[in-house]
């Protein structure tokens, strides 16, 4: 099982006046779990010590989730969205946030991230080649904190993950470097033509494990909608990594549109 956190997670950037304490305080978490979570000890920091402009991953002990950022002055939806490396439709879409260019301080916004806790003999080109995920997306993803570090990294830091998306497709499961099985469910969400979207799931061999099916979302273009289907396989894998794929495809011509591909195990 890999060490990816399902608990509610906040992206906060530390301002004036705040504590560890009254962080925690808001956001039902504990000064120590916040500690863990973004290595705020020795040779980072001294033990527990912040400063206005860091950037912390918070911890809910209460809830389970996805990952929030807690907007800052200053911040745009494109800075946002170019932190996540995704776009500014998507997150508007998955927030139901009419005007994207509309924010303001302290509003919370659902982003295409996950969480991963560093493991003992961790590398972050390990991580990056196990998730499928560029490592310069991973280092804009965790720019700012004061835990981060390309060379050095450190077991319990909680490392945020960008999720690979298109402008109209974010898939929420599987995450990226988990296992698949057969009958294997889908989440996500999804800006398509009459509410259709497709997805296939194929090894690193070419083979189509799981053929070219299709399920719709609870609402069509231009609303995004939430979709659900299951990956039955066809054939049997021929290796132990493949892509699930999750895409549309053009009304016109039929070729494949918002393409995601995402790296699982079997």
């Amino acid at each position: 099982m890999l060490p990816i956190i399902f608990r509610k997670n906040y992206i906060y950037t530390v301002r004036h006046g705040d504590t560890l304490y009254s962080i925690a305080q808001r956001f039902n978490s504990s000064t120590e779990v916040i500690e863990r979570a973004n290595h705020l000890f020795d040779p980072v920091t001294d033990h527990g010590l912040i400063f206005p402009g860091d950037v912390l991953v918070v911890p809910n002990l209460l809830e389970t989730g996805k990952v929030s950022y807690v907007v800052k002055s200053g911040d745009t939806m494109s800075s946002i969205t170019s932190r996540f490396s995704t776009f500014s439709d998507l997150v508007a879409g998955i927030n139901n946030q009419e005007n994207h260019n509309f924010i303001s301080p302290d509003q919370q916004l659902i982003v295409s991230a996950y969480i991963y806790q560093i493991q003992s003999g961790d590398t972050l080109s390990a991580i990056s080649h196990k998730f499928g995920i560029p490592l310069l997306n991973i280092s804009k993803a965790n720019q700012g904190r004061p835990g981060y570090q390309e060379d050095v990294i450190w077991p319990e830091f909680h490392l945020i993950l960008p999720l690979p998306t298109s402008r109209n497709i974010v898939v929420w499961n599987p995450l990226p470097g988990t296992k698949v099985v057969n009958g294997q469910r889908i989440e996500g969400l999804a800006r398509a033509f009459e509410a259709n979207v497709l997805h296939q799931l194929r090894d690193t061999n070419g083979v189509i494990v799981s053929n070219e099916r299709f399920t719709t979302a609870d609402e069509g273009a231009p609303e995004y909608g939430n979709f659900t289907s299951i990956l039955p396989f066809d054939r049997t894998p021929s290796s132990n990594t493949g892509e699930l794929w999750v895409y549309t495809r053009s009304a016109k011509d039929g070729s494949i549109q918002d393409l995601v591909k995402t790296k699982v195990y079997f």
